[in-house]
C-alpha cells in the first residue's frame, strides 16, 4: 500500500512541476510567468518608501523627513501658562525629529514629543489661510503612541487667524483656535476630540461645541504602540465624518450632534417666575376620616419565642460553648505590666460536640401573629392636586439661529500641538490640510498605507501569506486540488477502505453461515507436519485395521489377568502410542495426502 501512495505522490508532484508554469501565465502578458520560487519570495519583498509629494492643492503638509526644513517651518513655543505655579508654567517640553522606535520605513521620520509631565507647544504657519466658504476642510495626520498613553492628549489645534496668532512663540492653551481634533485619554476615558469654537452673532461670545462620542471603542490605538491615521472631513453642508485608519467611526451634523447645540432654544424658563405657596404637588394624601381600630396593638413585637418548642434531650445547660484552651501556655516574653493579665485563648467545648447544644436553652423565635406595626391611614387621591409646577416659558432674549455654522467659523492660519502628557515619545507624522479628498487619500496611500503593509507582512503567518498570494493568483487553486486534494482522497481510500482480500474473506464467511455444507473453516487447526511417503501411509492403514480386529476379538474373549499386570500393560501401551505420534510428526508425508484425515490410533493389547 505504501509504495502505491509514494508512487501517486511522486506523480502528483511531477504533474505540479509540469502544469504550474502553464497555469502561472499572466493574462496581460503571455511571456510573464509566475513561478513557485516567486510565491516564496513575494511576501518578503521590501516596501520602498520615499517622501510623499502633494498630488494637488493643499494648505499645509509635512512629512518631517527633512530635519533642516523642519527647523525652518516649525516654531517652538516660549510661552508660560497663566494662573499656575512658576515651576510648571513654562512650555519646556522637548521636541525632536527622528525615526520611529519600531516598525519604521527606511527614510521615514516623524515629529516626536520626547518629554513627559511637561507642557509642550509647537506650531507652523499654513501656506495660506483656510477660509470656510464653499470647499470642504480635510485634516489628516498620524499618531503613534510609542510608549502607550497613560494620561494625556495627542490632538492638534487649527489656530484662528488674527493678532493672537501673529507670533507663534507665544502659542499656549489660551491661544484662539477654530478646531481641535485628535485623541485624548486619562484613566478609562478614551476620547477622539472634535471641538469647534462658535461665535454668538448677537453678543459676540465664543462657545466650545463638543462632538458626540463615537459608538466604536477607542482603547486599541492608545495601547498597541502602532501608527494610526486620524481624518476629519468637514463639509460646507454642515456635515462631518471622522475616520480612524480610513474607517469612518463617527459622522453627523454641526447643527444636531454637538453639545451645547449651536443654536439656543427659542424659549426658556422665566427666571423670575416662582412657585405659589399654596401649590399642592401631592398626588396622594392620607385619608383624613380614617381612624385606628380599637383592637390595633402597636406594641406587639414582630417576633416571639415559639411556644411549642421544647428543649432537646441531652442539652448541657451547665456547659459553656467556649472554654479556655487547656493546652495553651503563656509566652515566655509575656509582660503582665505591659500586656495585662494573660488569659488562654478560647476553643470550642469538646463536650458540646456530641450533645444537641450547650449553655442556657432558649426557644427559637417565630413571627408574631398579633403583630400589626404602627397604624397608618390609607392613601386617597388628593382633591387639591395641581400637578408638578413648572415656571412659565418666555422668549429667549439671547436666541439666534445660525443655519450654516460652517461658513461662520473663523479662518485658520496655523496648525500646532499644545499638549501635556504622562507618556513620552509621542510621534506625529504626515500632516496634511486640504480641500480635496483625492489629495488626502493619495497622501495616505504614500505614507500610512505603506506602514500598515509592512506591519501586516511582518505579523502575518506563512499560511496567511499563502492565502493572500492565492487570492492574487486564483490559478493556484487548481494546483492545490491536484497536489493536496487528490493525495488526501487516495490516502483515505487505501488506508480506510477494506482491501480486496478482506472483502473476499467476509464474503466466504457470509456464505458459510447460509449452508450446512462442509467448509474449510470447519477443519480444526492442527500443527503442520512434514509430508510422509506413500509406503508409510499404507503401513499405518494396515496397523489400524489390525487394531480394530484385535479390539473386537478381545471384547468377546478376555482372559483374566492380574490387576497389577493390566495396569502396567496400559501404561506401557500409552507410552508406545505417544512415541509413535512423535515419530509420525517427524516423518514426511507424501504430496497430496497432507489434507487427508488420519485414523485414530488404537491401543494395542499386550498379547499383540
Amino acid at each position: 500500500m505504501m509504495w502505491k501512495l509514494s508512487t501517486f505522490t511522486f506523480v502528483a508532484l511531477m504533474l505540479l512541476y509540469v502544469t504550474a508554469p502553464c497555469l502561472c501565465q499572466d493574462d496581460d502578458d503571455d511571456d510573464e510567468v509566475v513561478t513557485t520560487e516567486e510565491l516564496q519570495e513575494e511576501p518578503n519583498e521590501d516596501i520602498v518608501y520615499s517622501s510623499p509629494s502633494r498630488a494637488g492643492h493643499a494648505y499645509f503638509s509635512d512629512h518631517f523627513d527633512d530635519p533642516t526644513q523642519f527647523k525652518q517651518k516649525w516654531v517652538v513655543s516660549e510661552a508660560k501658562k497663566e494662573d499656575i505655579d512658576e515651576d510648571i508654567a513654562k512650555y519646556d517640553g522637548e521636541w525632536s525629529v527622528e525615526t520611529p522606535l519600531q516598525d519604521g520605513l527606511k527614510g521615514d521620520m516623524g515629529l516626536v514629543l520626547k518629554s513627559k509631565a511637561k507642557h509642550a507647544a509647537i506650531a507652523s504657519r499654513l501656506d495660506k489661510p483656510f477660509i470656510f466658504s464653499n470647499k470642504p476642510l480635510i485634516v489628516q495626520y498620524e499618531v503613534t503612541l510609542q510608549d502607550g498613553q497613560e494620561c494625556g492628549g495627542a490632538y492638534l489645534k487649527l489656530l484662528s487667524h488674527g493678532k493672537e496668532t501673529a507670533n507663534l512663540k507665544t502659542f499656549q492653551d489660551k491661544t484662539p483656535y477654530t478646531i481641535m481634533f485628535g485623541p485624548d485619554k486619562c484613566g478609562n476615558d478614551h476620547k477622539l476630540h472634535f471641538i469647534f469654537r462658535h461665535k454668538n452673532p448677537i453678543n459676540g461670545t465664543i462657545t466650545e461645541k463638543h462632538c458626540k462620542k463615537p459608538k466604536d471603542r477607542l482603547e486599541e490605538p492608545f495601547k498597541d504602540k502602532k501608527p494610526h491615521l486620524y481624518t476629519l472631513r468637514l463639509h460646507p453642508d454642515n456635515t462631518f465624518t471622522i475616520a480612524l485608519d480610513q474607517k469612518i467611526i463617527n459622522e453627523g451634523s454641526l447643527l444636531e450632534d454637538f453639545t451645547p447645540p449651536v443654536n439656543p432654544p427659542s424659549e426658556i424658563d422665566d427666571p423670575d417666575d416662582k412657585k405659589p405657596e399654596d401649590w399642592d404637588e401631592r398626588e396622594k394624601i392620607a385619608d383624613p376620616e380614617a381612624r385606628k381600630p380599637d383592637d390595633w396593638d402597636e406594641s406587639a413585637p414582630a417576633m416571639i419565642p415559639d411556644p411549642d418548642a421544647t428543649k432537646p434531650d441531652g442539652w448541657l445547660d451547665d456547659e459553656p460553648e467556649m472554654i479556655p484552651d487547656p493546652n495553651a501556655e503563656k509566652p515566655d516574653d509575656w509582660d503582665a505590666d505591659m500586656d495585662g493579665e494573660w488569659e488562654a485563648p478560647l476553643i470550642a467545648n469538646p463536650k458540646c460536640e456530641s450533645a444537641p447544644g450547650c449553655g442556657p436553652w432558649k426557644a427559637p423565635l417565630i413571627n408574631n401573629p398579633a403583630h400589626k406595626g404602627k397604624w397608618r391611614a390609607p392613601l386617597i387621591d388628593n382633591p387639591n392636586y395641581k400637578g408638578k409646577w413648572k415656571p412659565r416659558r418666555i422668549p429667549n432674549p439671547d436666541f439666534f439661529e445660525d443655519k450654516n455654522p460652517f461658513s461662520t467659523m473663523k479662518a485658520i492660519d496655523a496648525v500646532g500641538f499644545e499638549l501635556w502628557s504622562m507618556s513620552s515619545n509621542i510621534l506625529f507624522d504626515n500632516i496634511i490640510i486640504t480641500d480635496d479628498a483625492i489629495v488626502a487619500d493619495k497622501w495616505a496611500a504614500d505614507t500610512f498605507s505603506l506602514k500598515r503593509r509592512k506591519m501586516e507582512k511582518e505579523s502575518e503567518s506563512l499560511l496567511m501569506r499563502l492565502v493572500r498570494y492565492t487570492n492574487d493568483h486564483p490559478w493556484l487553486w487548481a494546483v492545490y486540488v491536484i497536489v493536496i486534494g487528490l493525495p488526501i482522497v487516495m490516502i483515505f481510500v487505501f488506508c480506510c477502505g477494506p482491501s480486496t482480500q478482506e472483502k473476499a474473506e467476509k464474503k466466504r464467511a457470509a456464505e458459510a453461515k447460509k449452508t450446512d455444507a462442509f467448509t474449510p473453516d470447519d477443519i480444526p487447526e492442527r500443527p503442520r507436519v512434514a509430508p510422509v511417503s506413500k509406503s508409510q501411509l499404507e503401513l499405518q492403514e494396515e496397523d489400524s485395521v489390525e487394531q480394530e480386529e484385535d479390539q473386537e476379538a478381545s471384547e468377546g474373549d478376555i482372559e483374566p489377568e492380574d490387576e497389577g499386570e493390566k495396569i502396567a500393560d496400559d501404561q506401557e501401551q500409552t507410552k508406545e502410542n505417544e512415541e509413535e505420534d512423535i515419530k509420525d510428526e517427524k516423518e514426511p508425508i507424501s504430496e497430496g495426502a497432507g489434507d487427508a484425515p488420519r485414523s485414530p490410533k488404537k491401543n494395542r493389547s499386550r498379547k499383540e
